[in-house]
């Protein structure tokens, strides 16, 4: 069997009535038509939107049927046990101009008894925001689904949410059950696992005209949402990261590093125990391993095989910024 490379995906691109163009215009993303752009899935298992492999002699083939080829030198061995052939992790830039829906989010037990799906826990990585910028984060003060199912009726839900004007750097992990929206123009890059089950509560107004409505979900959200007050420290303000590598999550589903390249970095996969992902959030890099040399710049995405070996990643740019993505088996 032919030896693995560092892949690129062709982009999943969706058009929303949230989104804009700076999908287009920052990251070199193509453009779908003339509505606005809202998202750009860069690696995806789920069924129906498949991400394709765009360079190599791999090229076309999809990320499932290459779990299936290659089993877990894709994954690594233990996520592959867990999985199979679904790939466990989806990553996407998200443009955020007008209202994302207040929304939440299943957990597994509920996703698979309802939607056979996996739940879906999330990290927002803030890329840029604007100054109007809003991110609207968990309750306020406890609240009741009485008075949730009220507000949402008299379009004064977002009054019981936690207001964050988010900055470039800024992140947080969004847990099944917590309720969240944004708007103002943010670009988020989000990493999380493989589903694409959302209850929409309210929809800023917009679920009321024929023209713009879109299916809601309150009567199935209204039993899975927490309703204490959020705990805001879960919020992570931006700040200054002077190492090469900062870890800046690490979950049940995934585990997130932020990498500021100064010099050549190596690697070896076995060590991860999992497939490595890489989001260039800035600048351009150069990714060497046995069989190839991949340059990867601003606004792409990388997947490197858990059983690539050795690799190394040369910063290419004045300045760059990644995000290091691996999984859990």
């Amino acid at each position: 069997m032919a030896t693995l490379y560092p892949l690129k995906f062709k982009p999943i691109i969706k058009e929303r009535v949230w989104g804009g163009d700076q999908l287009s215009q920052l990251l070199n993303k193509p453009k779908t038509g003339e509505k606005p752009t809202g998202e750009s899935w860069e690696l995806s298992g789920v069924q129906g939107d498949v991400s394709v492999v765009a360079n190599g002699y791999l090229k076309e083939n999809d990320i499932n049927e290459l779990i299936e080829t290659y089993l877990g030198e894709i994954t690594g061995d233990a996520i592959y046990e867990k999985f199979g052939v679904e790939f466990p992790i989806l990553i996407k830039y998200l443009d955020i101009q007008q209202g994302l829906s207040i929304q939440v989010h299943p957990d597994d037990e509920t996703a698979l008894s309802r939607h056979e799906s996996y739940g879906k826990t999330e990290l927002w990585y803030i890329v840029d925001a604007a100054p109007d910028a809003k991110i609207y984060l968990g309750f306020n003060r406890d609240t009741t689904p009485q008075e949730l199912y009220d507000k949402c009726n008299n379009n004064t839900v977002h009054e019981l949410l936690n207001v964050i004007t988010p900055k470039k750097g800024d992140y947080v992990l969004i847990t099944p059950g917590t309720i969240h929206a944004a708007t103002g123009g943010i670009l988020v890059a989000e990493i999380q696992t493989t589903s694409d089950v959302t209850y929409r509560v309210y929809d800023w107004g917009r679920e009321h005209n024929p023209k713009t409505a879109r299916e809601m979900h309150l009567d199935l959200a209204i039993d899975i949402i927490d309703y204490n007050k959020y705990d805001l420290s879960q919020y992570h303000n931006s700040g200054k990261h002077n190492s090469e590598s900062d870890i800046i999550n690490d979950c049940n589903y995934f585990k997130i590093s932020l990498l500021n390249p100064e010099k050549i970095m190596r690697f070896e996969s076995s060590t991860f125990e999992s497939f490595i992902i890489y989001m260039v959030l800035e600048g351009e890099v150069l990714i060497d391993s046995k069989e190839s040399s991949l340059k990867v710049s601003k606004g792409e995405t990388v997947l490197i095989p858990s059983a690539i070996g050795e690799y190394t990643i040369l910063k290419n740019s004045a300045k760059c910024q990644l995000l290091e993505i691996t999984g859990k088996g």
